[in-house]
Parts: structure tokens; C-alpha cells; sequence
């Protein structure tokens, strides 16, 4: 399963199924800190490409979370609500949530072009 990221730093994992998991970059969780609380749409929301579908708060600020995609919410991942640090520890593995009907996308990018993205905003 390739790893896609947007250049507002999430990343979205497209399933054979039509279906795509959605979190945030490493580049992210690390420049936002330790992160104290996530808020996430419910099943059945409407998600819309470059518009933000959830929040995430650290020690730091309160920060938007933008879909890289449309589409329509399938799945929430309710550990990441008691658990926001797992974020922290894997942002890779630490999922938002599952979206199907997959529609528009922003511009996205390969783990070398996003890393040449985040290079420059260093």
C-alpha cells in the first residue's frame, strides 16, 4: 500500500477495496509537540478535498486537520479519542479515519517529493 502525503502534511493510504485510510505526517505530529486531544468527524460525515475534517491539539495550539481527499467517513479510529499521544509514538500507523467514495483529491506526493517539502519549510 503506497503512503501519499498532501503538502498540509497528512497522508492518506488509497486500499485496493476503493477505500483510504487518513492521519497526519511525522513532519506534523513532531512540529505540533506532544499532542493532548484529537477531534474527529462521525461515521457517515461528508469529507471535502482541502477542507479540514478533524483537529488536533497538543501542548502548543489547536491545529486543523485537512482531507486530501472527498469522500464519505466509513470508519473512526476511536483509540486515537482516549489515546491521542499513539499519534506521537506512530503517525504513520496512527490512522484518523477510513473514508470510501472516494472523489476529488488536492495534489499529492511521494515520500521524496513530501520529504523536499518538508526541507523547505525547516
Amino acid at each position: 500500500m503506497t503512503v501519499l502525503y498532501a503538502k498540509s502534511h497528512e497522508w492518506i493510504k488509497k486500499n485496493d477495496d476503493g477505500t483510504a485510510l487518513i492521519g497526519i505526517s511525522d513532519f506534523a505530529q513532531h512540529a505540533l509537540g506532544s499532542l493532548v486531544f484529537v477531534n474527529l468527524p462521525e461515521v457517515d460525515d461528508e469529507i471535502v478535498a482541502g477542507e479540514p475534517f478533524a483537529d488536533v491539539e497538543s501542548v502548543k495550539a489547536v491545529s486543523d486537520v485537512y482531507s486530501p481527499v472527498s469522500g464519505v467517513v466509513l470508519e473512526v479510529n476511536e483509540e486515537l479519542l482516549d489515546a491521542p499521544e499513539k499519534i506521537n509514538d506512530d503517525a504513520l500507523g496512527a490512522w484518523f479515519i477510513k473514508v470510501g467514495e472516494l472523489a476529488d483529491e488536492v495534489e499529492l506526493f511521494d515520500e521524496a517529493a513530501y520529504a523536499a517539502i518538508c526541507a523547505e519549510e525547516e
